[in-house]
């Protein structure tokens, strides 16, 4: 049986040398093999230790019952800040807890419902320029889907499509920040005083500073729009207009870019690679495209709303199934506040504990066929434990990401309405091999070849 594309471990114990020069190429072929079915591994360097956890009682330990004993590492921004600033994705304590209280009411059931226009549009655009390339040729995906999740959350947040011209600035220069952005920078492997340079590199701090410019734009015009009354009711205007409810203060525009840059590059990153990863999926797997293409023909065959989205039950799992075996975030890491004890080990004030979805969501002792593509396991009973246990693509307890709902939205409804239109199949001499950066993506891109479906 043919199994999903994985990359290789590496073999046996390296110096800290190799490993940091395998994590810059990779940050899942350096690890070791023993972490599929480890419940506990710890790794020292000479500067910090660091416990990677996959038993579920510890990640439910981190992630909900003590989540401000463990707040988010300072090691992740490092690398993020030029473009992130002080967004709700590396802030903690206090400021974080008062930017979710802005941010949460945004993305709750019936502003979803609202949204749901918009993204049903970005799935209609994304269908239409499929349409010249359809042709039986090969067709590297990803930046197909990278495109069409950028024009979701333009549509939702902005109310502009991605052919606006600030839009596809943002667009242009995010792919340019993409490459230039490092795995990781010194600030993350030294414990360097926070005056030290942290020798980000120009192309990164340019189109940082290139991206924030532009969002500063959208967000200032927004903010116009707020005051003379005439501002489209999208996210953008709910999360602006929202004010915190135990200080009475809203975002101001600083604040405000800085939540909409991490809104671009968690909504449109993560949604790109699950997006492409599942069409991958679906090429591979023929039989579950054919299911999939029934079912959203029979749902959009009359006027389809956001009702409707109870019929895309192949299509929910199948998303479901390439966020198990492809999470865009493959690994999350938190800092110990005061000494712990894990699994009979002493673990000290300053550790990394290092979350891993990665390993979890494939774990041997866990999943049934970890390795393996199957939507249905989760009518099983090891996939439904394992579902409440171990699965976690937008981490769980307070920090789970604010989106998720949206995601298990746009997924599946972009997933289905390309499907309906066109079969993917696998390019024989191209296959897709995974390699994990920020996000897990495409070593050499996803090429699939696209023709139209004949109903």
């Amino acid at each position: 049986m043919t199994l999903p594309p994985k990359p290789n471990h590496r073999d046996g114990k390296v110096s800290l040398w190799r490993y940091l020069q395998l994590f810059r190429q990779d940050i899942l072929s350096a690890q070791p093999a023993r972490l599929y079915r480890a419940w506990m591994a710890e790794f020292k360097t000479p500067f910090f230790r660091s416990y990677l956890c996959n038993q579920p009682e510890l990640i439910d330990l981190v992630l909900k019952q003590r989540p401000d004993d463990f707040p988010k590492s300072d090691r992740i921004r490092e690398g993020l800040r030029p473009l992130l600033g002080n967004s709700v994705f590396v802030t903690n304590g206090e400021v974080w807890k008062r930017q979710r209280r802005i941010i949460d009411p945004a993305f709750e059931g019936g502003r979803l419902r609202d949204a749901f226009p918009a993204m049903l549009a970005a799935g209609q655009g994304a269908v239409d320029r499929l349409k010249p390339y359809a042709t039986g040729g090969s067709l590297e995906i990803e930046a197909q889907t990278s495109h069409a999740a950028a024009d979701v959350i333009f549509r939702t947040l902005f109310s502009i499509p991605i052919e606006h011209e600030v839009a596809a600035q943002v667009f242009d220069s995010f792919r340019a920040h993409q490459r230039a952005q490092p795995v990781v920078n010194l600030g993350a492997l030294l414990p360097l005083p926070r005056w030290f340079p942290r020798f980000h590199k120009a192309q990164t701090k340019a189109t940082a500073k290139h991206i924030r410019t532009l969002i500063t734009a959208l967000t200032q015009t927004r903010m116009e729009q707020i005051r003379s009354g005439d501002a489209p009711d999208d996210l953008a205007t709910k999360i602006m207009t929202t004010t915190d409810p135990e200080t009475g203060d809203a975002f101001s525009t600083d604040e405000m870019v800085d939540q909409v840059a991490i809104f671009f590059l968690a909504g449109h990153e993560t949604s790109a690679s699950a997006l492409a990863w599942a069409l991958y999926l679906l090429a591979m797997y023929p039989e579950w495209q054919e299911r999939m293409a029934q079912e959203a023909e029979a749902a959009f065959a009359g006027d389809f709303g956001f009702s409707g989205l109870s019929k895309l039950r192949v299509s929910r799992d199948v998303f479901r199934e390439t966020l198990r075996l492809y999470p865009p975030v493959p690994m999350m890491v938190r800092e110990a506040t005061c000494p712990e004890e894990f699994r009979d080990r002493k673990v000290p004030k300053g550790a990394q504990i290092v979350l891993s979805p990665w390993h979890l969501h494939r774990h041997q002792r866990l999943w049934d066929n970890p390795d393996g593509f199957d939507p249905a396991r989760y009518s099983s009973e090891n996939g439904k434990t394992c579902l409440r246990t171990a699965y976690i693509p937008f981490s769980t307890g307070q920090r789970v990401c604010p989106g998720a709902g949206f995601a298990m939205i746009e997924g599946p409804l972009l997933l289905s309405m390309l499907v309906r239109d066109y079969r993917f199949d696998l390019v024989p001499d191209r296959p897709a091999m995974p390699v994990a950066h920020l996000t897990v993506r495409g070593k050499q891109g996803i090429w699939l070849r696209v023709t139209r479906h004949k109903w």
